[in-house]
């Protein structure tokens, strides 16, 4: 890979007066996750520059300009040493960094990691539910933990949603929040729409999207859970699919999905699949279906249907440019045998048709396989399908403390290390993979990346948005997927929005005694 040379503007630079050069954010001292073993890339720190909402340029650290940093005692065994964060407002400015009238600079902000952390993108929520996360304590009792019971227990707590808005806002509230804290700038908020809820879930969802837009992007997807269709006798879709097609009509919905295993006969599931296309086409939204997700060889894939259905609008003109497919969970792909894949992949990477698979770990694993002598890995594996055919496949939590994932934290960057397990995936070319499924390929499964924008890459570039992650206790990609840091900086737009540090104590020890330990 070319050195950071190629990380530096293409054209002179310009007096530091005007403002769209003057830059806004300087990230001191840190290590970039290059594409390439080679050391004398990824040993250096390097500087990353922010003008506005962009990176500028990046550049290797020295001493003039720069902090000096001890390279001795950088290791990633050394104690812990938090990143400095220093902020300055322009002139007339105010304390948080506006510009002031005719003021020509904007505030300006460093960030000094002293040689410690990596800096990664931001991390991103390709699929999670915002309505029903931490709701098992409102749950009855799991008996079995099965998705019969999920469904059923999780249904009789969202009776209450309509009446307990409150309480809807302030889960919704707590998730997000801790989200920006592990490092998550955008995410997919998958919000249930149906003759339970009405609206009310998809209005306490926009009105948490208002709150928190200037620090993380929430996409609001209205979901149905339940079906559009009331029986296997109904040839029209019932008032689920009404609310639905009122519900993308609300300012700041970006996504409508529905889960089309929940349908009474495939046929009604194929019924599901075209409504929800149409419905998207018409408000000129993205496309997310809850998809495949069962173990059973006999079950018709319905992920070819989804693929000739999405080939036939565009072909007819019925597709929005710009709108993308996203497909959770997809188990039942894990059971496809090699052609099945190339045929994906001829469909995604070949014909270029704009759809992205999201894996669901912590609850397909939770959830498949039960029955089973053996409970098979039913999740994709993200490192095999990146090195055997060449996809982009994202990682995601869903459900956080609810009766179809009562365990696991909100934090997308877990599931890596989950991943090295799972998947037994632990070289450094696996890790890079896993990093990418919350990262990058998590982003491209939602839209998240924008016409004009550079090459896809971890590595900042100039022009790139500055969305990034600082994990202060890692020094390396490999290290920040084996054993992730708790202590994190989350920087949205060129702005540093989120710190979050790990306090400890442990009893100072005296020199241990010479006398032996008595016999118990």
């Amino acid at each position: 890979m070319p050195g950071p040379s190629q990380y530096r503007s293409p054209h002179p630079r310009h007096t530091p007066e005007a403002a769209s050069d003057y830059p806004s954010l300087v990230i001191r001292n840190v290590h970039l996750p290059f594409e390439s073993d080679d050391p004398t890339l990824a040993d250096p720190l390097y500087n990353v520059y922010c003008v506005g909402s962009r990176v500028d340029r990046v550049e290797l650290a020295t001493p003039h300009g720069s902090r000096s940093v001890s390279h001795g005692s950088s290791g990633h065994n050394s104690p812990a040493r938090h990143p400095e964060y220093h902020h300055s407002s322009p002139p007339g400015g105010s304390a948080h960094g506006g510009r002031a009238a005719g003021s020509p600079r904007q505030g300006h902000a460093e960030l000094d990691a002293q040689g410690r952390g990596i800096l990664l993108p931001a991390l991103c929520h390709a699929h999670i539910h915002l309505d029903k996360c931490f709701l098992l304590d409102q749950c009855d009792e799991l008996v079995t933990g099965n998705f019969s019971e999920a469904l059923r227990v999780t249904a009789k707590a969202k009776s209450t949603f309509p009446t307990n808005t409150e309480d809807l806002y302030d889960r919704g509230r707590k998730l997000i929040a801790q989200s920006i804290e592990c490092g998550v700038t955008l995410m997919r908020a998958h919000i249930e729409v149906d003759e339970t809820v009405h609206f009310a879930c998809v209005d306490t969802g926009l009105r948490l999207r208002k709150l928190f837009r200037d620090i993380c992007h929430i996409q609001i997807a209205a979901f149905a859970q339940d079906p559009l269709f009331a029986s296997a006798s109904d040839d029209r879709p019932g008032l689920n699919h009404a609310l639905l097609q009122s519900a993308v009509r609300r300012h700041g919905v970006e996504a409508v999905g529905s889960a089309p295993y929940v349908e009474p006969s495939i046929a009604h599931a194929k019924r599901n699949i075209e409504l929800i296309f149409d419905i998207a086409f018409e408000a000129g939204i993205h496309v997310d279906f809850h998809l495949d997700y069962n173990l059973e060889p006999t079950a018709e894939p319905l992920i070819w249907y989804v693929l000739e259905q999405l080939r036939q609008r565009i072909q007819s003109g019925r597709w929005r440019h710009g709108c993308h497919v996203c497909i959770g969970h997809a188990t039942r792909l894990t059971l496809f045998s090699p052609e099945e894949w190339a045929a994906v992949r001829a469909a995604i990477v070949d014909e270029r048709l704009p759809i992205s698979l999201v894996g669901l770990p912590p609850s397909d694993l939770y959830m498949m396989g039960r029955g089973f002598e053996y409970a098979p890995r039913g999740t994709l594996n993200v490192p095999k399908l990146a090195t055997e055919y060449g996809l982009r496949v994202a990682m995601a939590v869903n459900n956080v403390e609810n009766a179809f994932t009562p365990q696991g934290p909100v934090d997308p960057l877990g599931l890596c290390p989950l991943g090295v397990a799972v998947f037994q995936a632990g070289t450094k070319t696996d890790c890079r993979s896993l990093l990418e499924a919350v990262t990058n390929n998590a982003r491209l499964a939602i839209g998240g990346f924008h016409k004009g924008s550079p090459s896809i890459s971890l590595t900042p570039a100039p022009g790139a948005i500055a969305d990034f992650v600082l994990l202060h206790d890692n020094d390396s990609l490999h290290s920040a997927v084996l054993n992730p840091s708790f202590s994190r900086t989350t920087i949205r737009h060129g702005t540093v929005v989120a710190r979050r540090i790990q306090q400890s104590w442990i009893l100072p020890q005296k020199t241990p005694s010479p006398d032996p330990i008595p016999p118990e």
